[in-house]
């Protein structure tokens, strides 16, 4: 008979398994190319995301309405661009775009294509002009136009506003996909009404058609003209949701956070023709705010 196999022992067989996986552990331990291990906590650091917001663009492009034209700021009924809070060049003032890129780079990678009296509805073909300059920044400030209509039925639905901003959105993603955008928020318009209405003059102006739905009869207080102006405000109230929510879903988007709108302009930023746009102080206000935003550090 042959030689009888021994079978291994339970002491044996732990013997086998811890040799092979010491070779398992070195295999695993070698680089590619067969080599010795690496050594343990020699790895590089991890090397740091870029960040999806630039704090300091090379150039802005500005659209929206009267507020970003500068309008009655200089002159009565008259657009006065040089004193925008967004492209415009007075020292005054320091526009956003002075503030990133210095006054001689403002002069020439800065452009306004806002439109006095233009609503949201306006601002997709803003927009298609904008980006033709490439910019990587756009600045956009529309909707009080919306909410300022001859009546409270005549505003820009809530619903059509908000179509309307995505579509402005999606004409600068098809043709800029990294481009960044701030969104200043729709101004306090009854707060507005309630420090202009103190003048004589600036309420003479208004009987001309400055936004009738909030500033029409400035003197009643019964209850239907409390009424009108409390619609006009839920609605900004409304709109500003609306330029928050579409912001959001945008990485390259930054939304003011309701800053212009809770902003407390009194008389002396506000224009001395009208008393209701912003004058060159009040400008000057808004170009503050939107630097702030433009430049903070993600969180």
């Amino acid at each position: 008979m042959g030689q009888a196999v021994r079978r291994p022992t339970r002491r044996s067989r732990a013997a086998v398994l811890a040799v092979v996986a010491a070779v398992a552990l070195g295999a695993a331990g070698c680089d590619a190319d067969g080599g010795s291990p690496a050594p343990s906590g020699t790895a590089g650091p991890s090397p740091k995301p870029t960040p999806v917001w630039d704090t300091s663009p090379r150039s802005v492009a500005a659209v929206g309405d009267s507020i970003t034209r500068g309008f009655d700021a200089c002159a009565v009924l008259t657009d006065c661009p040089e004193v925008s809070w967004a492209t415009g060049g007075s020292e005054e003032v320091d526009s956003l775009a002075v503030r990133l890129l210095g006054r001689a780079g403002a002069a020439e990678r800065s452009w306004n294509y806002a439109v006095t009296g233009a609503r949201m509805a306006d601002l997709p073909e803003q927009m298609a002009r904008a980006v033709r300059r490439s910019p990587e920044l756009v600045a956009v400030m529309a909707g009080a136009n919306d909410a300022c209509r001859e009546t409270t039925s005549a505003m820009t639905p809530v619903d059509d506003f908000r179509a309307d901003f995505q579509e402005a959105m999606r004409t600068l993603r098809e043709a800029l996909p990294k481009a960044q955008v701030y969104v200043a928020s729709v101004p306090d318009l009854k707060r507005l009404w309630s420090q202009g209405r103190t003048n004589p003059l600036g309420k003479q102006v208004w009987k001309l058609g400055i936004c009738p739905s909030m500033l029409g009869d400035a003197d009643a207080l019964d209850a239907a003209a409390t009424l009108r102006r409390e619609t006009v405000q839920n609605r900004v109230e409304d709109y500003n949701e609306v330029l928050g929510e579409v912001c959001a879903q945008d990485r390259r988007c930054r939304f003011d956070g309701g800053a212009v709108y809770e902003y407390r302009f009194g008389t002396d930023e506000l224009s001395r023709w009208d008393w209701f746009h912003p004058s060159v102080e009040g400008q000057a206000e808004l170009a503050g705010i939107a630097y702030r935003t433009v430049t903070a550090k993600q969180p």
